[in-house]
């Protein structure tokens, strides 16, 4: 059966949950994450997210999860990407770890699940999304890429996660900007790749969110 986006919203409490949980991702967009997730949990496999920071995003899938009764997978270093360090943009100081001055947003991302009451729907893993694709061995029916925005890491994490996602799963890329005034060009440019690979068919475009159901092998 293949994965959809339909329409399905989360309870009050998930979207409550969400909306009070540190992070980025606005409201539109994440219903719209949420809804693949949903479309996505009827095939019955894991749902994967790549970019964790402090679980705003996680809540949805966990959600999703919950319901189809699978599981959401989470990886993430937790020491923060390149514009969260020190003297950029999305800094934030209350997530550093005092004894060793680096970000560290593990803590607050179980606080999150922990709050929302879906820690047992989620399987955390700590580590570089290379590394940890590396060794992932079972098909996924979602892959959310919402790590790092350098076109090293976009598309690191797209080869690494993309070739184990199942025939009908959606491969979600969030931060996708096509006029580079908007934001950064790395997302778009691996949402131009997934396209172009043949591997893909687009689904649904919201905003910076881009949902794509794979239809073919390829990469």
């Amino acid at each position: 059966m293949p994965a959809g986006t339909q329409a399905t919203a989360p309870e009050p409490e998930v979207l409550a949950a969400f909306e009070s949980a540190k992070g980025f991702m606005p409201v539109h967009e994440g219903l719209a994450l949420h809804a693949a997730a949903v479309g996505a949990g009827a095939l019955g496999l894991p749902l994967l997210e790549v970019g964790t920071y402090c679980g705003r995003s996680a809540i949805l899938l966990a959600a999703a999860a919950r319901a189809a009764g699978t599981v959401a997978v989470t990886v993430d270093h937790h020491r923060g990407s390149e514009e969260q360090q020190p003297g950029w943009e999305y800094h934030d100081p209350s997530v550093v770890d005092p004894d060793l001055g680096l970000m560290d947003t593990l803590p607050t991302f179980r606080r999150t699940l922990h709050r929302a009451g879906l820690e047992d729907h989620v399987i955390a893993v700590v580590g570089r999304s290379p590394q940890v694709a590396a060794v992932w061995g079972r098909p996924l029916g979602l892959v959310f890429v919402d790590g790092g925005h350098t076109d090293a890491h976009a598309n690191g994490d797209y080869e690494g996660w993309a070739p184990h996602l199942a025939e009908g799963g959606l491969l979600v890329i969030h931060d996708v900007f096509p006029d580079p005034a908007h934001g950064g060009q790395a997302p778009y440019r691996v949402y131009r790749r997934a396209l172009a690979s043949g591997a893909f068919t687009e689904v649904s475009v919201t905003d910076s969110l881009r949902v794509l159901r794979r239809t073919a092998a390829g990469l």
